[in-house]
This record gives C-alpha cells, structure tokens and sequence, in this order.
C-alpha cells in the first residue's frame, strides 16, 4: 500500500474531495474557481454548462483541460461522481440543479439567493429531504468577521437587550456599470431568471441577515418600493429598492441598490441599549449600554470550517459541520418568502401579510 509521501508525490488525488460546477453564467464563478484552483486538497472535477464560449473563456483564464467541461449536468454527475456540487447558473435555474443533484444524492451549494419564488423554494427543499443531502446557500456576507462579532456581541451578557431596528444596505453602482460579463447581465435584468432586479440581487442579503439575526423568526408583514431611475440600461427590472419588514417588537429596512456610488455591504443592528454597525467584512462600530461608541481593534476569524464557502461546503458534504446559520435552507426559506413579498408589495401598492406557517 503507498504511503503518505507516495500519495503527497502523486498530488493526493485519491483523498481530494471532487468537486463540480453546475453552470458558470453567474459572474462569481470567477472568484469562486480562483480559491477552488489554489487548494491542493480540493479537485475540480468538471464543469457542466451549455455556452461552450465560455467553456474556452474559462479554460483559458484558468488553465483548465477541454476534459473539464461538460454541456450536460446529468451526464457530467453520472460520470463524474463528485462529492458536491457548486451552482452557478442563474436563480431560476437552481431548481434543475438541486433536482439533479438530489436524484444522485449529491449535496449542492448555489449563490444566493435560494430561489425566484417560493414554489421553487419549496420544490427545492422537497427534494432535498427526499434524498437526504444538504443544500446551503452561499452569501459572500456568511464569512464577514464583523458579522459573526456583531451577532456574538448582540447575544452576549453585554446587556443590549432585545433586537429593535436593522438596517442593511447592500449594493454597487450597478452591474452593468462595473462591467460584468453579457452572460450574467443578460439574466441578471431578466425579471424571470432573477426574480426581479436590484430588489432580489442585492435585497436577499438583508433578508438573509436579519432571519439570523432573529433566530429564524418569519416576519408578520412585508412592504416595498421599488424604482427604475435607469430605464435606458435597466428596462425590465428595478435597480433600486427599499423593504420594510415588520416583525414581532423589532422591525427591518432592507436598502437593495445597482445606484449606489460605491460598493458596500452594511449592516446595523439597533437594540435596547446599544448598537453595532458592521461596515465590509472588516470592521464593527459597537456602542454598548452606559458606553461610548468604539470601534473593535481586532476581529477573530472564524473557524477553519467556516472562513469560506469551499471550505464550508467540504465540511458540511463529509459530516464534519451541520449546515445551518446563514447558508441554512430554513433560513432561506424564509428570506424568499419576504423577497417574494416585497414583489408582490412593490406591484399592488399594499402591505403583504405573511400568513402564519
């Protein structure tokens, strides 16, 4: 039997977890690969998405062997057989992955956010507990440091009280303005393949953070404004959005914009008797009860598990983490339940009621 060092000399490929690529039309497949290619511990084992002109762009800009793309999903599974898959395709598309991959009982990663409705929410998770596997949302907002403090500070014996206000503003200029590729702009401003515009792109994340934040608590009523200032480049859709959701004693304004002067992903977080604000990944303001406001010198990272969505798929794929938090299928869930509501809200003009589960 070979040794360690054999297997090390060989590349450990026989102990490399296989992993594989449902679709490659959402622009963070890019950064995604980026950290996949740099991991000796990780094989990438095939990619399957129908643009071959993108089969040779990313062959190209990754190095990657003609072997490695496929045009077929169920036939690169069935060939492959890989220990989990990361969905990139568009949101509409996410339900024909998690069918595919549950039929092999493969566990499945997609970008955020889970779904255009809540009936491919649901599908979803039907066929996920059929099969028995783990389907976890990816939010490049799960592995801020300032997010994980925040919460840890928010539920600790610093006396902040209850949960009050939380304000998210997520966002950039716009994307066509920061130049994302034709393939992702192209189903991005698709009212069917997003869901809508800004208000699902960047609205999720704020849906996604205050379920958290209240422990998975559904929300009583959802209201939203939605606007088009840039009807010459975003025709179908709205590039900005305000939600307004109302919970039992606390209430969230989620800020989704392709209008803002810059990128950001900003949290804040309002209770009792203190406050926190997370600015990026990077940095918390805190102002605790009887306190001045401060800003936190050093944040801890997170655990080896928990730094990064390759890394946390891997765990949750061999047992190692239970999928939960903010990847969480019942989170998201819920998160899609107020996106859909803050739709059917900005359409008619009126409050939407969330009926009881």
């Amino acid at each position: 039997m070979a040794g360690p060092a054999v297997l090390a000399a060989a590349g450990m490929a026989a102990g490399r977890f296989k992993l594989c690529l449902a679709g490659l039309t959402h622009g963070h497949a890019r950064g995604f690969l980026n950290a996949l290619v740099k991991r000796s511990d990780v094989e990438l084992a095939g990619i399957a998405e129908p643009d071959v002109e993108l089969h040779a762009r990313y062959g190209k800009l990754f190095s990657l062997k003609p072997e490695t793309f496929h045009t077929k999903l169920g036939a690169m599974l069935d060939a492959v057989k890989p220990d989990a898959v990361g969905a990139f395709s568009s949101t509409f598309d996410h339900l024909e992955v998690v069918r595919e991959c549950a039929q092999r009982r493969i566990p499945v990663m997609m970008e955020k956010p889970l779904a255009v409705s809540n009936e491919h929410a649901r599908a979803m998770r039907e066929a996920a507990e059929r099969a028995g596997i783990a389907v976890v949302v990816n939010y490049e907002t799960t592995w801020y440091r300032s997010h994980a403090r925040l919460k840890a500070e928010m539920e600790g014996a610093g006396g902040f009280g209850k949960i009050r206000k939380m304000v998210a503003m997520d966002g950039h200029q716009g994307p066509k303005e920061i130049g994302v590729g034709p393939e992702f702009l192209g189903w991005l401003t698709d009212p069917v393949k997003n869901g809508a515009g800004a208000l699902f792109d960047f609205g999720c994340y704020g849906a996604n953070l205050m379920t958290w934040m209240l422990g998975n608590q559904r929300p009583e009523a959802v209201t939203a404004r939605v606007q088009t200032c840039k009807p010459q480049i975003y025709a179908k859709v709205d590039d900005e959005a305000t939600v307004v959701v109302d919970y039992a004693g606390a209430q969230g304004i989620i800020q989704g914009s392709w209008n803002w002067p810059f990128s950001r992903k900003d949290f804040e977080v309002y209770a009792e008797h203190g406050y926190a604000h997370a600015i990026g990944g990077n940095k918390l303001r805190l102002r605790r009860p009887k306190g001045q406001e401060m800003e936190v010198a050093e944040l801890a990272e997170l655990a080896v598990d928990e730094r990064d969505p390759v890394s946390y798929l891997m765990a949750v794929a061999q047992g190692r983490v239970k999928a939960g938090g903010l990847s969480s299928l019942e989170n998201n869930m819920i998160a899609t339940e107020i996106l859909v509501a803050a739709r059917e809200s900005a359409k008619s003009g009126r409050t939407v009621v969330l009926r009881r589960a």
